[in-house]
């Protein structure tokens, strides 16, 4: 700090004489004037280095000024400390130098400042401020020694330790946090419409609720056009999704539906056959191309199927019933008649499917046809796998490849092999071994 000037503390102007300012003049106080005048700035030097500055203190409670000192209990009046105090010299200027004003000026000691020290910490509490100062700026007489901190401010106290958990609460977090990126700007009109020219990457989507421009506009349109290729494709696969589900209902109504339905109607057949045998109606003496006129038993299987007249597939096969081969070279017997060989044909798969499981059939299982009048009773006797459609030989008279020697009373069950197919016949043949009058009563094969 710069020290004031005697002229301008004792209030006359440069140049007046001692009677009227007092004797303070440089040009008319002589020698002593000049002494008494450094004395007196040195006395005020003194007293201002003794004023506290806050912006210079060493370290935190042990400055003079109370501002600073950790105590919990505000600024302490100050105390005589035990150790005696250690006197402080004051800088005095000799009285016998004797120079001139200008070259007083320049001799006058400037006080060095202070290096700046750290503020205290935040956690100490600060004292309160409606407490005065100690008069510490007051000058002391000369020779007097100087008292130190201790008798002026008694001993230092520190405040309660901080621990890292305060410290963290209270110190203030002045990292910055991570700030999301902002987006990056689309591209502009020209930009997108280049890289499409030059067959680059697509152009940049435009914001949602921006509004578009014309050719935009288009470009968005046919972006949502499906193209040839998407049409024809999802064109093909309705097709083939129809397809399929056609084909699957036609699947369920051949093996369900049918079965079912052809069920229904060879009952219906059998029932009307059997209402018309019990109001005794005259045999006929031909019968009618699907007409019924006898029950087929296979107890095994346990089958009861009405048979008819004629192969028909529509009028008598379809309808759940056997059919009588009756027409040209395919012509057959009757039950009843001497010799020749009754032959039937019915479904193995579909419509009531009478003889899907007659492959299960063994030698001597009965086979019998209930009429009007009587019952025929016949016993397998072999059975033909597989043979060719066209091959009409296995329900002649005397079928080649069943056994059969000489013209007898047999039977012949043809049906379509393998299932769920009509590529080749399996045939099953089977001899005359008992005819029972109906009078008598069923035969010990239907009554077991």
């Amino acid at each position: 700090m710069t020290a004031l000037r005697p002229e301008h503390d004792s209030g006359a102007p440069y140049g007046v004489s001692g009677a009227h300012g007092g004797g303070g003049g440089y040009a008319h106080g002589g020698a002593g004037g000049l002494n008494e005048g450094l004395d007196q700035t040195a006395a005020l030097e003194e007293a201002v280095d003794h004023l506290a500055d806050p912006l210079t203190d060493p370290l935190p409670g042990q400055h003079p000024s109370p501002w600073f000192r950790s105590t919990s209990a505000g600024p302490q009046l100050p105390q005589q400390s035990q150790s005696p105090p250690q006197e402080r010299q004051p800088q005095r200027l000799p009285q016998e130098r004797q120079q001139p004003q200008s070259e007083a000026r320049q001799a006058q000691p400037q006080p060095q400042p202070q290096a700046r020290q750290p503020l205290p910490q935040a956690h100490q509490p600060l004292p309160q401020a409606h407490q005065p100062l100690p008069q510490a700026h007051q000058p002391q007489p000369q020779g007097t020694p100087e008292p130190t901190y201790e008798q002026l401010y008694g001993a230092y106290a520190p405040g309660p330790a901080a621990d890292d958990e305060t410290m963290g609460l209270r110190t203030a977090d002045t990292r910055r946090m991570a700030e999301p990126r902002p987006p990056r700007p689309t591209e502009g009109r020209a930009a997108r419409r280049k890289a499409a020219k030059k067959g680059g990457t697509r152009p940049a989507e435009p914001q949602p609720g921006a509004r578009l421009s014309r050719v935009e506009a288009r470009r968005a349109e046919r972006a949502r056009r499906p193209s040839p290729g998407a049409v024809i494709s999802r064109g093909l696969g309705e097709l083939f999704i129809t397809v399929g589900v056609l084909m699957l209902l036609f699947v369920t109504y051949q093996l369900w539906w049918t079965n079912i339905r052809a069920q229904q109607q060879a009952d219906g057949a059998a029932h009307d056959l059997q209402e018309s045998w019990a109001k005794g109606k005259g045999k006929p003496d031909a019968f009618e191309p699907g007409q019924g006129f006898a029950l087929l038993h296979i107890p095994r299987l346990d089958v009861v199927v009405p048979v008819a007249e004629g192969i028909d597939k529509q009028k008598v096969l379809d309808r759940g019933m056997v059919g009588h081969y009756n027409e040209g070279a395919t012509k057959t017997a009757m039950p009843e008649a001497r010799t020749g060989n009754f032959a039937v044909a019915g479904h193995r798969n579909t419509h009531g499917e009478p003889f899907r499981y007659i492959n299960r059939l063994e030698p001597g299982d009965p086979i019998v046809v209930e009429t009007q009048d009587k019952y025929y009773v016949y016993k397998m006797a072999s059975i033909l796998p597989q043979t060719n459609p066209g091959n009409t030989s296995v329900i002649g008279p005397v079928p080649p490849g069943s056994g059969f020697t000489k013209p007898g009373r047999y039977i012949t069950l043809t049906t379509c092999t393998p299932e769920f197919t009509s590529k080749y016949r399996m045939i099953v043949w089977g001899k005359m071994a008992e005819e029972r009058p109906r009078s008598k009563g069923k035969p010990s094969a239907l009554v077991d």
